[in-house]
């Protein structure tokens, strides 16, 4: 019988399969068929605080700001008690999720403010989550602002929940950092238990014939796991912290390269959105075949095999590797001729 048991953030998961935060998590029936199919734990879709205020904003204008001119008409006005806050949703549907599932829930915080990533992520904790991913979605297009006071935004936001907060804590990175093997050093030495790479930034298009911005949501393709195999690979075996790989995993082709480039855990969304919870269950079987043909008694035995710490010739994930690859290309017969 293969092992695939792996750690992820300190906690036992029985695979090293885990729905990342999507509109997945918001429906318990849909959370409780990706259980049964096969995730070893679930990422809830991100609370954001930005919501959370406007919300706030909303109930206090409408509510207890609100004049209708006549002092008997105030009665028609709904009790306050009425309306749940975004933050009461999250924190109850955070609980449902606990109650019902087994396996754990790790709660998803986008925050703006250090006082907002504190306060939230306190509630969090007390909900019941099982860790915290924080998912700081930051694009960094002020001029004056250099690419150090980027890197201190993140250790500072961690430095204040890790003072308030005893949860795993994993940092949902971008990859746009100039030195990330050394960004991670410093999320380690700030408190955090692991990263996630990487975040994807949805990106702006331009309407030609309305000629405006428009946004328009990408899901990823599997080209998108290459960039992450290069930097699990990297970091692997230079950090404690748990490595999770998210972004372009479509088939246990992704996840399997994913663990042997050193991911302790393979994230997946997109995949599951286009073809619902069974895709799961598939990937898994997929990767016990794998393991039979390739004589893998467990995940632990095949983890890293592959990573620049254990390959003969480091250089394949470094520059090297790219003089290689354009040296290779020749065009089709005929299409330069």
């Amino acid at each position: 019988m293969i092992d695939l048991s792996t750690d992820y953030l300190g906690l036992a998961l029985k695979n090293p399969l885990v729905p990342s935060a999507s509109p997945l998590s918001r429906d318990l029936d849909t959370a409780l068929r990706l259980e049964d199919a096969g995730a070893a734990a679930l990422v809830m879709y991100s609370l954001f605080e930005e919501e959370l205020c406007a919300e706030d904003a909303m109930l206090d204008r409408f509510l207890l700001h609100a004049d209708i001119g006549h002092g008997e008409a105030e009665s028609f006005l709904p009790g306050h008690g009425e309306f749940r806050g975004g933050l009461e949703r999250y924190l109850s549907h955070l609980h449902q999720l606990k109650r019902r599932l087994e396996i754990p829930v790790v709660a998803s915080l986008n925050g703006v403010s250090p006082s907002g990533w504190v306060e939230l992520g306190r509630a969090l904790e007390q909900a019941g989550a099982d860790a915290l991913e924080l998912n700081v979605y930051h694009v960094a297009a002020d001029m004056h602002a250099a690419g150090e006071a980027v890197e201190a935004r993140y250790i500072g936001l961690l430095t204040e929940l890790r003072r308030v907060v005893s949860l795993p804590i994993v940092m949902k990175l971008s990859p746009f950092f100039s030195s990330l093997p050394h960004f991670v050093r410093q999320l380690e030495a700030a408190g955090a238990n692991g990263v996630a790479v990487f975040n994807r930034f949805y990106q702006p298009d331009i309407d030609l014939d309305e000629m405006r911005m428009t946004d328009q949501l990408h899901l990823s393709s599997a080209e998108e796991a290459l960039l992450r195999i290069r930097w699990i690979a990297i970091l692997y075996g230079r950090t404690r912290l748990t490595l999770a790989a998210t972004g372009g995993v479509h088939s246990e082709s992704e996840v399997l390269k994913l663990l042997l480039a050193g991911a302790d855990v393979v994230h997946l969304a997109s995949c599951l959105l286009q073809h619902g919870p069974d895709k799961l269950t598939g990937i898994l079987a997929a990767m016990q075949n794998w393991m039979e043909e390739k004589e893998y008694a467990s995940i632990a035995q095949l983890k890293g095999s592959m990573s620049q710490k254990n390959l003969p010739d480091p250089s394949l994930v470094a520059r090297a590797s790219y003089l290689r690859v354009l040296d290779s290309f020749t065009p089709r017969p005929g299409v330069w001729s």
